[in-house]
């Protein structure tokens, strides 16, 4: 019964584990409306260095851009709408 238990307690705490990384995760785009940049804004900083934007919207409070990159790649990337900081980047292949 102990292996049990302790089997139990492994996986209970595994799970809270990986859980709370994922909330923690989940917080580096809570920025009050307010403090937001504006999309142009975004939209001319990456033309600068070469992206080429389709499209940009609101996604769990960043910024979600879909655009070719300045090596013809296809990206969707998040920012951060007050920093612009980078927070996520799914390269499309």
């Amino acid at each position: 019964m102990n292996k049990s238990i302790l089997r139990f307690a492994t996986v209970a705490v595994v799970a809270f584990t990986g859980m709370a990384a994922a909330q923690a995760g989940g917080d580096y785009c809570k920025v009050p409306m307010s403090e937001w940049q504006p999309t142009e804004a975004l939209e001319q900083m990456l033309t600068q260095k070469g992206w080429e934007v389709r499209r940009i919207k609101q996604d769990d409070g960043c910024y979600e851009v879909y655009a070719m990159d300045e090596k013809g790649r296809r990206r969707e990337a998040y920012f951060n709408p007050k920093t612009f900081e980078l927070v996520k980047d799914g390269e499309d292949d």
